[in-house]
């Protein structure tokens, strides 16, 4: 499955109008629990049919805030967020983040 990193509010909506369902990691690029559980991610990445994107935290301040915003889930770095529908329907962070548990879904 293909993975891309979303930087803007304008590539969000798109992507929330384009899919049913995906996945969405906020990452933290110094952040060694968020390397962490970008490993675990990309692992998932290779076992899932479902669409993953991601956000850079430094890059994205403004996106992150406004998916905090939009979905009323505070934000944390690393994070993971599944929609479905155009709503987050689940989220978990940092040691909780692993492939099994996104598996799981």
């Amino acid at each position: 499955m293909s993975h891309e990193v979303i930087k803007t509010k304008e590539e969000f909506v798109q992507v929330l109008e384009q899919y049913g369902e995906f996945f969405l990691l906020k990452h933290s690029l110094t952040c060694p629990i968020s390397g962490l559980a970008q490993e675990q991610y990309q692992r998932f990445m290779k076992e899932t049919d479902v669409p993953c994107f991601s956000l850079y935290v430094q890059e994205a301040r403004e996106l992150s805030n406004h998916i905090a915003d939009f979905t009323g889930i505070r934000h944390e770095s690393p994070q993971v967020l599944q929609f479905k529908e155009g709503e987050a329907v689940w989220h978990d962070s940092h040691s909780a983040i692993t492939s099994e548990k996104l598996n799981q879904l």
